[in-house]
């Protein structure tokens, strides 16, 4: 992987996970735990489903 690929990847990541959260963690972990979890918040509310796939992308 070249030098600065990853920050780049992480960026367009967040960037999604702030526009579409469950499209974020999908994208970075499939269909996985992480996913539902996200969809699940986001349907009761939208700034929550953004603070847990941020959370769950950089951390």
């Amino acid at each position: 992987m070249p030098v600065g690929t990853r920050g780049t990847y992480t960026f367009v990541d967040v960037l999604l996970a702030i526009i579409l959260p469950p499209l974020g963690v999908f994208l970075k972990y499939g269909c996985r735990t992480e996913f539902w979890i996200c969809l699940l918040l986001t349907i009761l509310g939208y700034i929550p489903g953004i603070l847990y796939a941020i959370w769950v992308i950089v951390g």
